[in-house]
């Protein structure tokens, strides 16, 4: 805890508004999405599809495959609590909403499922576009798909495919330079080792388009590790860190620019 205090008190020092963002792209990106407050009707289903989920306390054997948590001990847990402590918070799913309605990507990877919270944030932001969503532990995926599959949100998610699979085994075997994916959200193992062979083996499907967004980038020291050498990456040209988020671009037109960003 006292790490993560540490890192956002840098963070806050070092973040700046609009004010302080001399790139068009960024400066856009920030004024014209980050900091956009119309009140969109999706944020309604967003509020409504957490708010089943922290009724629920059913309780399910959780298989964890990543870093582990620091809030559960037992991989026993009530539905409700894994919504409340380790799902995206409101905030954070209406930002991600918010910018896959402004980017508007067709072909949309989530690393991470849980019980579908970021993921129909993505799925809200672009209703046309197709999402693979990962989710290794089976049962908190059945979850996400009876949520998902609920008709009392007052729409359909039609455009998620969910995949119970280790992330490492299915990214190796797909194949993944015909895929271009047009955002990737990383959110499935917030270890250093996991996140750079991610980094690694998506690498082939970048286009000058693509968007990803790393979740956790300051959760441990491992973690704020892995982002610098993201960063330093020679292809990588524009990231922005949110403190929550480290999110990413690989626009050739670009000057090789990091900022740090309150959002």
């Amino acid at each position: 805890m006292l790490k993560i205090i540490i890192s956002y008190l840098k963070f806050l020092y070092n973040s700046k508004n609009q004010h302080g963002v001399h790139s068009p792209f960024v400066f856009n990106m920030v004024t014209k999405c980050f900091y956009d407050k119309k009140q969109y009707p999706e944020y309604t289903i967003l509020k409504n599809y957490r708010n089943s989920l922290l009724k629920n306390k059913n309780t399910i054997e959780v298989t964890d495959f990543g870093a582990g948590s620091k809030v559960f001990k037992s991989n026993k847990r009530q539905i409700a609590k894994i919504a409340k402590t380790a799902g995206i918070s409101p905030k954070r799913a209406e930002l991600l909403f918010r910018i896959t309605n402004y980017f508007q990507p067709s072909t949309i990877l989530e690393i991470g499922t849980s019980l579908g919270l970021a993921t129909t944030a993505l799925s809200l932001g672009n209703k046309t576009s197709k999402i693979t969503s990962l989710e290794g532990c089976p049962n908190t995926l059945h979850q996400c798909q009876l949520q998902l599959q609920s008709r009392s949100f007052g729409t359909t998610f039609n455009n998620i495919e969910c995949i119970n699979t280790e992330f490492s085994s299915y990214l190796k075997n797909f194949q993944l330079p015909a895929s271009n994916f047009q955002l990737i959200y990383f959110d499935g193992n917030h270890s250093k080792q996991a996140t750079l062979h991610y980094f690694e083996l998506l690498l082939p499907t970048i286009t000058n388009e693509t968007l990803w967004i790393f979740d956790d980038i300051h959760w441990s020291i491992e973690m704020e590790e892995a982002w610098k050498t993201i960063q330093q990456h020679p292809k990588v040209t524009v990231t922005i860190d949110t403190f929550q988020w480290g999110i990413v671009f690989f626009r050739v037109e670009q000057k090789k620019e990091h900022f740090v960003i309150r959002v």
